[in-house]
C-alpha cells in the first residue's frame, strides 16, 4: 500500500498529536515511510510550525512522566534524554519540573519500604542493596546518603 505526501504529514501530525515527540522520534518513524530528504524536511518543518513537534514540551512531559510515574532518578532521565539526542543545555533547563521536596520524599518512600526497620540499617548487606537499588533507579548517590541520614534519624526519633 502506498501512500500521498499529504497522508504520511498526516500521519505524523497523528503520531505527534497521540504522545509528545521528540525530533528523533519523528525521524525515526518517517523511516518506515521512505520519503527522500526534501520531503523529510517539509514535514518536520510543518510539525514544528504547527506546533506538533516541540522539543522543550517534549522533554518537560518526559521528566515529569518518568519521575512522577515511574519513579526514576535525575540521572535515569537525563541518559534516556540524551538516548533520544536532546540536548544538555535543554535537558537541565527542564530539570525544575521536579519538586525538590517531591524527590526528597521518593527517595524516602523508597527507604521505607527497602529498610523497614532501624535495625536493619546495621545490616551492611541491606543498606548496601537499597543503595544500589536506588542508583539503579537514577538517584544521585549524595542524595541517597542524605536520604538515609534522614531516614535513620525519622526512626529514631
Amino acid at each position: 500500500m502506498s501512500l500521498t505526501f499529504l497522508e504520511i504529514k498526516q500521519k505524523l501530525a497523528n503520531y505527534c498529536v497521540y504522545q509528545d515527540r521528540c525530533h528523533h522520534e519523528v525521524e525515526k518513524k518517517m523511516k518506515e515511510f521512505l520519503l527522500i530528504p526534501e520531503a523529510k524536511e517539509e514535514i518536520l518543518l510543518y510539525l514544528i510550525q504547527e506546533n506538533f513537534l516541540d522539543e522543550e514540551r517534549f522533554t518537560r512531559s518526559y521528566i515529569r512522566g518518568k519521575f512522577y510515574i515511574k519513579h526514576w532518578g535525575r540521572i535515569k532521565i537525563k541518559a534516556h534524554l540524551k538516548q533520544k539526542d536532546i540536548q544538555e543545555k535543554l535537558i537541565s533547563s527542564c530539570m525544575d519540573e521536579i519538586d525538590p521536596k517531591d524527590y526528597e520524599q521518593q527517595l524516602l518512600k523508597f527507604l521505607e519500604k527497602l529498610l523497614p526497620e532501624v535495625e536493619d540499617l546495621l545490616d551492611y548487606s541491606k543498606k548496601n542493596k537499597a543503595i544500589r537499588h536506588l542508583i539503579s533507579k537514577g538517584y544521585e548517590y549524595d542524595e541517597i546518603l542524605n536520604a538515609i541520614a534522614d531516614y535513620t534519624e525519622k526512626s529514631t526519633d
